[in-house]
């Protein structure tokens, strides 16, 4: 009897649906295209010409980032067409940090199974958050993996580059006592402490992402899934203009493992717990669980994404200036002497 013959497609692995994907997602990619991307999507490299006479001395500025357990609620809710600008803002938020303009962005999708018109919506997310970050998405990679992830699965990560003047790099050796911290509003719990969340909500409270909560405007699904603000342009707008010391994203550790790694060590940032508005969905999460606040302040941004560290004297100016790029701001620290007994981080 002759043996059955076996295809690719057989196992789980679809070329042709990939193909199709490559296709309809090509749009998407050309719209954030910056006049430095040569070449087209399907090389197996993405080309990207740097002017280096635009530069006196450029350093090249890398990160790589996921979601985290974000995208489960994005299964939950069957809605993946956000999903893609936290995968973006979650990198070039953090290029952003040392004062780096992100240049291009690449992506890598891995799922059970290539379900086109979910992977179309990701990547459709992915092209808004690089346009909001002024980068070129040059390439990326889709793989189907049946046997890792099940059916509906899948996962997310990406990488980008930037680019900095050596002089103008920002890492927080600058900061000194007196200096003044700028908190940026967040959009809500951005794309760190899920885990947590997901905890309190759904496993102790029994919540689904369809049930409405006192205090939301929204069900909790939609609530959670708010895609990360993106700060990269109004930064590179202060930076146009004001002295930046420091910058701070608040993403995995909070504000307890993220503040000090640009505080020098003789200095402390003393936070004002009261100087700015906690979102309700923080308050929710804090009194279901029962979680003492420093553990809060440890996982969540509690409504703050962005920390700057600034001058004194040119606080008020970048507090206005921020306004009028849309950002709400608030101040919410200083730096101060440290004590050695405190950590470098209290709150007051």
């Amino acid at each position: 009897m002759a043996k059955r013959k076996v295809s690719y497609k057989d196992s789980g692995v679809d070329i042709d649906k990939a193909n199709s994907f490559v296709e309809k997602i090509k749009p998407f990619i050309k719209a954030t295209s910056r006049k430095e991307v040569l070449g087209n999507i399907g090389s197996y490299g993405g080309l990207f010409h740097l002017d280096v006479e635009k530069y006196k001395n450029p350093v090249l500025v890398s990160s790589t980032d996921g979601v985290g357990t974000k995208l489960i609620i994005a299964q939950m809710m069957n809605k993946h067409d956000t999903i893609g600008v936290d995968l973006v803002a979650m990198n070039t938020n953090d290029l952003i940090v040392q004062g780096a303009e992100p240049l291009f962005f690449l992506d890598y999708i891995a799922t059970g199974h290539l379900d086109i018109e979910k992977s179309v919506q990701i990547v459709e997310g992915i092209s808004l958050g690089c346009t909001e970050s002024g980068c070129a998405l040059i390439g990326g990679e889709t793989a189907e993996m049946p046997g890792v992830y099940g059916d509906g699965e899948y996962d997310l990560a990406g990488f980008c580059v930037g680019i900095v003047e050596r002089e103008k790099l920002i890492d927080g050796s600058e900061i000194r006592v007196g200096d003044q911290i700028i908190g940026l509003a967040s959009s809500g719990i951005h794309s760190n402490g899920f885990s947590l969340a997901r905890k309190v909500l759904f496993d102790l409270e029994k919540l689904t992402v369809n049930d409405r909560v006192d205090g939301l405007d929204h069900t909790i699904g939609e609530e959670l899934l708010r895609p990360t603000r993106i700060y990269v342009k109004s930064i590179l707008n202060l930076l146009k203009n004001f002295t930046i010391k420091g910058i701070v994203h608040i993403t995995g550790g909070g504000f307890i493992d993220n503040i000090p790694r640009i505080i020098p060590e003789p200095c402390q940032a003393v936070i004002g717990i009261d100087s700015w508005e906690i979102m309700p969905i923080f308050k929710i999460i804090q009194e279901r669980g029962n979680i003492d606040y420093m553990e809060m302040v440890r996982v969540f941004n509690m409504g703050i994404g962005m920390m700057i560290v600034v001058p004194e004297k040119e606080t008020e100016d970048i507090m206005e200036r921020l306004e009028g790029l849309g950002e709400k701001a608030y101040l919410i620290g200083s730096v101060a002497k440290r004590d050695k007994n405190k950590p470098s981080v209290i709150f007051e």
